[in-house]
């Protein structure tokens, strides 16, 4: 079986955690695209897609979301698994999970990951970094991702 992981990652959280998912499936033909970094996949050669993406303010990545705009059709046809990384952990966490990927996708998906994440404060900017320290009270590096 060939996997295709496709992401995207602003601060290097999502591919931490896309990494992860490779190395758990380390007897499967496993690929991974940043979708920072690839323009085009050939999604026909993957029997398995796996997306994956960040919250950000509520919201995942513009890209990320196009992408699965414009592929929809051929993702509908192929065996699909979700993830999302982000530090909610309320019923937020759902509603951002619910926002980010189509319902059309989300009904078809076989898997759902919760995959916690991390404020990593060596790779905002300050103004990222100021809404951080407002919203959640952290000052410094927290890291919480989920690696079962």
């Amino acid at each position: 079986m060939s996997i295709a992981i496709i992401y995207m990652s602003k601060h290097g959280t999502t591919e931490k955690v896309a990494e992860l998912i490779k190395t758990k499936l380390d007897s499967y033909q496993t690929h991974i695209f940043n979708l920072k970094k690839t323009k085009l996949i050939d999604l026909a050669k993957f029997d398995t897609i796996i997306i994956g993406g960040s919250i950000h303010v509520g919201s995942m990545q513009k890209k990320l979301r196009q992408f699965i705009t414009n592929n929809m059709t051929i993702l509908l046809k192929k065996r699909i698994a979700l993830f999302m990384v982000c530090m909610e952990k309320s019923e937020k966490r759902d509603e951002q999970f619910n926002n980010a990927f189509p319902a059309e996708i989300r009904e078809e998906s076989v898997a759902n990951g919760f995959m916690g994440g991390e404020f990593n404060f060596d790779r905002m900017n300050f103004i990222e970094k100021a809404i951080i320290k407002k919203i959640s009270g952290k000052c410094s590096n927290v890291i919480e991702i989920y690696y079962k």
